[in-house]
């Protein structure tokens, strides 16, 4: 039996997903596009739509929810890949845009502000909590909804 709620089951189930991406960066590459899938990806698939069960939700918004989830994953994974052994492509894109605004900030007010924002933090990577959270808070509103 699984505990908590259906938030606290997919937050869980969104940061063994990251490991797992984390951890077998091929399966990024393997699990996109047209392919034959197999079990394990479908009990994956099927854990996150049935955390869903008796919200309210469609089954279609259900496993639209649950891509959602994946996409969110795979794409921090995918920065992270990207920014190599660092793995901390926020603070990689700080640098590399550092010359850059020094030069033309002035005429990026907002994206400066953010830089500066995200330099006090020391260019720690939030993006996926930050993600996360909005989306579950997103998925959260629409239960809410349908049970009012």
């Amino acid at each position: 039996m699984r505990h908590g709620g259906w938030r606290e089951r997919l937050e869980e189930w969104a940061r063994r997903l990251l490991t797992v991406f984390r951890r077998h960066s091929w399966v990024l590459d393997a699990t996109v596009g047209p392919r034959i899938m197999g079990p394990g990806e479908l009990s994956w698939l099927e854990r996150a739509v049935s955390d869903l069960d008796g919200t309210g939700l469609s089954g279609a918004e259900r496993m639209d929810a649950a891509v959602l989830l994946v996409d969110h994953v795979r794409g921090i994974t995918q920065q992270a890949r990207a920014a190599g052994p660092a793995g901390n492509p926020e603070a990689q894109l700080g640098a590399v845009l550092g010359d850059l605004m020094r030069t033309h900030g002035d005429r990026f007010p907002a994206l400066a502000a953010a830089l500066a924002s995200a330099e006090q933090s020391g260019g720690q990577d939030q993006a996926w909590d930050f993600g996360l959270q909005r989306i579950l808070d997103g998925l959260a509103a629409l239960i809410d909804q349908r049970a009012g």
